[in-house]
């Protein structure tokens, strides 16, 4: 091994295990799924969620997602360090090494798997949208920021994973099963959000079950009931996506599968959560159990692996009416 080949080995080592330790801070989810990725697909899963959680964090004013986003921080502020994150991501995408373990980690991964540049500033657009405050009237808003914030993870996540650029109809899967991800989030954060000044729950659907789409409102005990069925509308359009996502694992490698089937499983609970705890379900954190998560990870390797060597080539069913990234720009660009 060369002088040069070696000491990027050591620096990958070092931020593989920088990649390690934020997701199992961040999302103890995540984690456990990512233990079934063979070693190198780990790593660099593992340092593109420290990317995305680093960016996150920077937005909101959080340390790895586990407090509030800081509402004090004013729409300058969240403006100039979106400009810096672009900045950083740029010099990444360009394989420099900016002394920052967040951005050295995003330009070891891009460099090996060639990642295009459209998706890394797809999800800093989408946090550009946190950052205008935008307001989230009809669903497909909601869809479009749930984009920007995790369809577009599930993309990046699925090239790392092996599929090829070219190959929209799994690129547009792994995007469902993000933004079904982040539906759920929504959903689980309601209140959250709420105290933070947020709103991502669509007014339609709010206004539909009587609750202005103000977090004033949402915060109102008296609207506890209402927030909740609001939730339970937007649970069920998550489903969708997650039927459309499990479709797409089938052509995923074996592994990677059965990780992806492992992390949806875990994170498809949080909905059950909320549809069954009721109205009340947020006065704790709504989280799955350790011994559950394992339960539920060990049937996504019993379904996913499967899936990918006996179904691999058959066809998945159309995703019909489903918001496709399309929508953003023309089908050419979108891979």
């Amino acid at each position: 091994m060369t002088v040069v080949a070696s000491e990027r080995a050591t620096a990958r080592e070092a931020l593989s295990a920088y990649g390690k330790q934020t997701i199992k801070q961040g999302s103890k989810s995540f984690a456990l799924a990512s233990l079934l990725f063979g070693r190198e697909m780990q790593a660099d899963a593992q340092m593109l969620y420290a990317w995305c959680r680093h960016c996150d964090d920077v937005i909101d004013g959080q340390s790895m997602g586990e407090d509030a986003p800081d509402a004090a921080m004013t729409k300058g502020e969240r403006r100039r360090r979106l400009a810096r994150l672009r900045e950083q991501t740029r010099a990444s995408l360009k394989g420099e090494y900016v002394g920052e373990q967040a951005f050295d980690a995003f330009a070891e991964v891009a460099r090996r798997h060639r990642m295009p540049e459209q998706y890394p500033f797809d999800l800093l657009n989408g946090f550009a949208m946190d950052a205008e405050e935008v307001r989230f009237e009809t669903l497909n808003d909601t869809l479009r920021y749930c984009y920007g914030v995790a369809g577009v993870v599930g993309i990046m996540m699925a090239i790392l994973m092996g599929v090829d650029r070219d190959d929209e109809e799994t690129l547009d899967r792994a995007c469902d099963l993000g933004l079904a991800f982040q539906l759920t989030n929504i959903c689980r954060d309601i209140y959250d959000d709420a105290r933070a000044g947020r709103v991502y729950v669509p007014a339609q659907i709010l206004t539909g079950e009587g609750v202005p789409a103000e977090p004033a409102s949402i915060l109102d005990p008296a609207n506890k009931e209402a927030v909740w069925k609001a939730a339970l509308k937007l649970l069920d359009i998550a489903d969708e996506y997650y039927a459309s996502a499990t479709s797409g694992v089938r052509r995923l490698p074996p592994r990677a599968a059965a990780a992806v089937a492992a992390a949806r499983n875990i994170y498809r609970d949080i909905g059950r959560r909320i549809r069954e705890g009721g109205p009340d379900v947020w006065r704790g954190r709504v989280a799955v159990s350790g011994p559950r998560k394992a339960s539920l990870a060990l049937a996504g390797l019993a379904t996913g692996a499967p899936a990918s060597i006996f179904l691999r080539r058959s066809q998945t069913p159309p995703r019909n009416a489903l918001w496709s990234r399309k929508s953003i720009r023309g089908a050419a660009d979108c891979s």
